[in-house]
C-alpha cells in the first residue's frame, strides 16, 4: 500500500469541527481582549467596581473648604456604604444582572416610544382632536369646538357667545 491510501495510526477526532470552532472562538476572544481590553463582568462586579471607584475618588478629594473632621466623616460614610453594599452583592449577584437587563429593556421601550413620536412630528402628523374639544385656542373663535358647536361654552348661549344669531 502507498502512503496516501494507508490509514493513519490514530483515529481522527470525531468532533474535529467542534474542536476547530472552539479554537477559533478562543483566538477571536484573545484578539478582542488585546484590542479592547477585558470584557465587562457581571452587573454585581461592575457595581462593586463603581463603589470602589467612587470611594477612592471621594477619599482623594482634598478640599480646603472641608475641615479634617468633615473629611473623616466623609471617609466614614464611604466605608459604611461599602459595608452595606458588599453583603448585598455577595448574597444576590444574579439580582443585579436581572436589574441591568430590565433597565436595558426599559431604555429600549422608551427609545422606541420617543422615535415613534419624533417620526410623527417630522411627518407633520398631528393627533386628531377629541370630540368636544376646541379646534382653536382663541375663546372668541366663532368656529367653536370640533363637535361643531359655536362659542366658548359650546352651546351658543350666554354673554360670551359672539356667534351669529339669525332672528328671522
Amino acid at each position: 500500500m502507498s502512503e496516501a491510501t494507508e490509514r493513519p495510526a490514530a483515529d481522527p477526532d470525531p468532533d474535529a469541527w467542534a474542536t476547530a470552532c472552539a479554537e477559533d472562538l478562543e483566538a477571536e476572544k484573545a484578539r478582542r481582549r488585546a484590542a479592547y481590553g477585558p470584557p465587562p463582568g457581571s452587573a454585581a462586579e461592575e457595581l462593586r467596581k463603581l463603589v470602589d471607584a467612587v470611594a477612592d475618588k471621594v477619599s482623594s478629594l482634598q478640599n480646603p473648604l472641608f475641615g479634617m473632621a468633615a473629611q473623616g466623616a466623609v471617609q466614614q460614610f464611604v466605608q459604611q456604604a461599602k459595608a452595606v453594599v458588599e453583603p448585598v452583592i455577595e448574597r444576590n449577584p444574579d439580582v443585579f444582572d436581572h436589574l441591568a437587563a430590565a433597565g436595558g429593556e426599559l431604555l429600549a421601550a422608551y427609545r422606541s416610544a420617543v422615535e415613534g413620536q419624533e417620526a410623527r412630528w417630522t411627518r407633520g402628523d398631528a393627533p386628531e382632536p377629541a370630540a368636544g374639544t376646541r379646534t382653536s385656542d382663541d375663546p372668541s373663535d366663532p368656529r367653536g369646538d370640533s363637535a361643531g358647536r359655536p362659542g366658548p361654552e359650546g352651546n351658543g348661549e350666554g354673554p360670551a357667545s359672539d356667534g351669529h344669531i339669525d332672528l328671522d
